[in-house]
């Protein structure tokens, strides 16, 4: 289980980074165009600053949230293999089962 749990966070941080990554990059054009002060240009730019401001905050509530369920789905899932472990050695054995059918399938 906490492999499964490991992956999900893994993969979550990724998309997290890559978005922070995206974030960074907006920053450093509007930077890079920080000394055009064309009319056009600046209110462009303000509205970048504004939306990339709200879009750090998403990221953070977006960030916290996946983690809460995240953490959550891997504790109800553990109580229920600790309370019913026939019934998940049976789902993991049905799985596994299709699974083995459909790659011999090849």
């Amino acid at each position: 289980m906490p492999k499964i749990r490991e992956t999900s966070l893994d993969n979550k941080d990724k998309l997290i980074a890559d978005l922070q990554r995206v974030i960074g990059d907006a920053e450093e054009l509007m930077q890079a165009t920080a000394h055009q002060t064309e009319g056009k240009v600046v209110e462009l730019r303000d509205r970048i600053a504004d939306n990339l401001r709200e879009a750090r905050h998403k990221l953070a509530d977006a960030e916290a949230s996946i983690r809460e369920r995240t953490a959550e789905m891997a504790r109800v899932t553990d109580d229920y293999v600790h309370d019913h472990p026939w019934s998940a050695i049976g789902a993991a054995a049905g799985v596994g089962l299709l699974v083995g059918m459909l790659i011999s399938r090849r």
